[in-house]
């Protein structure tokens, strides 16, 4: 290859290898132009002393500063997909069991694993218990009808995409009713509640086969200053339970008038709450901490793309669609969405330009603060043990002044090439190439 010919000559080669290597294996990275420089800082007085490092990217062997895409998308970058994956499993395990400034007393709050599931807009190709879909068929696991809609001119396009454009709002009226039912259920008035206890809760979104958002959610019930504090005497996995099943059935959002229909969002009739148990429990149940972390990790790195064979990315133009490798399903939901983004009514919806998404524009995993730690903190605690093992000054002791502006995404030819024959550097998931 020519390119790498040129950089082995000017002995740019191994330079290129590793900041290759420092991306962890990201395939779309972002390009920067600019320069960072590193002064000494007087701890005491704050004065700026003498440069100790400087760098640009025309110094870079790649020309650019290249930083990972940190997208969370397994079908957009699987390399930064995993990273994510794992800091979402110690974000809600370290809710679960404690640990990364969480204490450990959390494992023995009452917590539960729930799921919420979409309104019906229509029947669907399924696998029931039976065994028989409703067309007569027994579909195999992976057929690609299930899903779709058994008659989809009788299907209800319209009220499945308002749902996943509702489904977020939904869950906050959702959290407001259950906290409610809480207090209700101890006796207690909403205002005394907050003095007593405090719900803490983390959830991950969902795409059923049919294109419906759902929720997955671990919800706990902590003291009034959240993990840190224990719960009252009264607060048991049986009362949370059982508010959060009064609350699902009660709460509800209003949608728009569709050509005089209007629309009213409320959650499915089927809901799953089980409580789960620590690591170490043996009894019938398998619904463990660590599964239910792995359970949601999986999803976050997920989206319609993988369930319904829709898009990864928005599009411009309606025509698009014509060229692109879509089910018939996910077609016409995202038509739909394009097609209702046009009403001005609707524009607060922002429908177009969550077309390929069915209509949903929520964060696909989300946690109230007390629940844990966040994933800014570990990207923070990755990148300082990273500094440490590099020996580098802590950023105590340096002023940086840095200017970065975009240049442009991916790879070259030759540098695709050459990353696709290096395994990522031990140690370096998440961190941006210095």
């Amino acid at each position: 290859m020519p390119e790498l010919g040129t950089l082995a000559a000017f002995g740019t080669l191994p330079g290129l290898v590793r900041q290759l290597s420092g991306l962890g294996g990201c395939t779309h990275p972002i390009r920067l132009d600019g320069h960072r420089t590193e002064h000494a800082l007087d701890t005491t007085t704050g004065e700026i002393g003498a440069v100790l490092h400087r760098m640009t990217s025309e110094q870079l062997p790649a020309g650019h500063l290249l930083v990972r895409c940190n997208n969370r998308r397994t079908t957009r970058c699987p390399a930064c997909a995993e990273t994510y994956r794992r800091d979402t499993f110690h974000l809600i395990t370290a809710g679960l069991r404690g640990g990364k400034g969480t204490p450990d007393d959390v494992a023995h709050h009452p917590r539960v694993f729930a799921t919420f599931t979409a309104p019906g807009f229509g029947p669907v190709h399924n696998r029931p218990d039976t065994g028989r879909c409703r067309c007569g068929a027994v579909h195999e696991t992976d057929a690609p009808e299930l899903g779709a809609p058994l008659d989809p001119d009788t299907y209800d396009y319209d009220a499945a995409v308002l749902w996943n454009a509702h489904a977020g709002a939904l869950w906050r009226r959702f959290s407001i009713y259950l906290r409610r039912e809480i207090a209700k259920r101890a006796g207690l008035s909403q205002r005394a509640f907050r003095r007593h206890a405090r719900v803490s809760f983390a959830k991950v979104a969902e795409y059923q086969r049919r294109g419906a958002v759902h929720f997955h959610a671990v919800i706990r019930l902590d003291g009034p200053e959240g993990g840190t504090t224990p719960p009252p005497a009264w607060a048991t996995p049986d009362l949370l339970t059982d508010a959060i099943r009064a609350a699902a059935s009660t709460a509800s959002v209003t949608g728009p008038v569709i050509d005089g229909r209007p629309h009213t969002f409320a959650f499915g009739r089927q809901l799953d709450v089980r409580t789960i148990r620590s690591n170490d429990f043996h009894g019938s149940s398998t619904l463990t901490d660590r599964a239910v972390a792995a359970y949601i990790a999986k999803y976050a790195t997920k989206g319609a793309e993988t369930a319904t064979g829709t898009l990864d990315r928005p599009i411009r133009f309606l025509a698009e669609l014509a060229h692109l490798h879509l089910t018939d399903h996910a077609r016409r939901m995202i038509r739909t969405a394009w097609t209702l983004g046009a009403r001005k009514d609707l524009e607060h919806l922002r429908l177009r330009a969550w077309a390929h998404m069915l209509g949903f524009r929520g964060h696909f995993s989300t946690k109230t603060r007390r629940y844990s730690t966040t994933l800014g903190a570990l990207r923070d605690a990755r990148a300082e043990y990273r500094r440490a093992q590099k020996g580098q000054q802590p950023e105590e002791t340096t002023y940086v002044l840095a200017h970065w502006t975009f240049a442009g995404t991916g790879l070259t030819t030759a540098e695709r090439w050459l990353a696709a024959s290096l395994e990522p550097a031990p140690g370096t998931e998440g961190e941006p190439t210095t």
